[in-house]
């Protein structure tokens, strides 16, 4: 059988994980699994619930949640209960609250379980802020991206742009900064750079060059890995 193994990518907002996520999972035929949409979707319902202040009923929801990801021609398709809300869950506003939402406990339990399920046979790539170090520390190969704070807000301000949101560079850094504070602080399954991680400071790498570094490390890891 053709060897597969797990991808692990972590790393900061803006830092280029989904898009260079896709891009490996695409030039290898893996299945990419993007978990902070999983984060987003509850965010987003739960502003839609107004329960943002209600961390009960996050959890409530959260545990009652059917998701689904599809991935496809380089995107992801999400949907909530059999409704899709793939452009929904790429708001500023989501944006500002997906962090807290992250730090509950059992949200962060609960979306765990899925993910693991999601990838238990091998052959995924998956991104987000704990992969590596709590929803796959068996992953063979653990990726952590990042980039300065100036060019992740300004790569996030391009995307808004290009969506035709205007939203000042300064503001989106300012969210940035915090939602790293948030993340990398938190005491349930927090943002960090394991010893077995591979580190990819993509500040001054285009996307192609992002994805050529990961497929070598790739192809290195299925080098020394036995056939099944």
């Amino acid at each position: 059988m053709k060897k597969q193994i797990k991808i692990a990518i972590d790393g900061p907002a803006g830092s280029g994980k989904s898009t260079t996520a896709k891009l490996v999972a695409s030039r290898l035929g893996y299945n990419y699994i993007d978990t902070g949409a999983m984060y987003r979707a509850v965010t987003y319902l739960s502003i839609q619930n107004n329960i943002l202040d209600n961390s009960g009923e996050i959890i409530n929801l959260t545990k009652s949640l059917d998701i689904k990801l599809e991935f496809g021609n380089g995107l992801t398709r999400v949907f909530a209960n059999g409704n899709e809300i793939t452009e929904q869950i790429r708001t500023f506003e989501v944006n500002q609250n997906v962090s807290d939402v992250s730090t509950i406990e059992e949200v962060r339990k609960e979306l765990v379980n899925k993910q693991r399920q999601m990838g238990l046979n091998g052959g995924v790539v998956m991104e987000g802020r704990d992969i590596g170090t709590v929803v796959f520390p068996d992953a063979e190969l653990k990726v952590f991206l990042t980039a300065s704070l100036d060019e992740r807000a300004v790569r996030r301000a391009k995307e808004f742009n290009e969506k035709g949101k205007e939203i000042p560079v300064n503001e989106i850094r300012d969210n940035l900064s915090l939602r790293d504070k948030i993340d990398s602080s938190r005491e349930v399954s927090p943002l960090k750079k394991g010893d077995d991680y591979i580190e990819v400071d993509t500040s001054n790498l285009s996307i192609d060059e992002q994805v050529e570094v990961i497929l070598n490390k790739v192809s290195e890891v299925l080098e020394q890995k036995p056939a099944f």
